[in-house]
């Protein structure tokens, strides 16, 4: 799985703790849906603004057999110091919910 498995860090160090955490919800979300074939995970820290503080975004890009799913979270408003392990966990979820429903969709036809 590793071998399909791509993370970047933009406008930070790169994260032992959240490549680890990346790994393990890519290879969840593989037993839970269609083999994966590329998986891209993209993990930055947009500008710093004073003001606004340094919140986190989390863009995947997954490409299976059944279709390609994309998923981005930026949090917004009073969300803007959530964890990034919340941003990841929540984008895996949503990643999953998407290529179940596709899965889904492709049974029943």
């Amino acid at each position: 799985m590793h071998e399909h498995l791509q993370i970047t860090f933009r406008g930070m160090s790169p994260s032992p703790a959240i490549e680890a955490l990346v790994q393990e919800r890519t290879e969840r979300l593989a037993h839970a849906s269609a083999p994966i074939q590329r998986c891209h995970v993209v993990v930055e820290q947009p500008h710093r603004h004073q003001h606004k503080g340094r919140g986190f975004s989390v863009r995947i890009d997954i490409t299976t057999p059944v279709g390609e799913v994309v998923v981005t979270r930026a949090p917004e408003g009073l969300r803007l110091h959530d964890p990034l392990q919340t941003l990841i966990r929540e984008a895996f979820d949503t990643a999953t919910r998407q290529l179940e429903e596709r899965l889904e969709r492709r049974r029943a036809g």
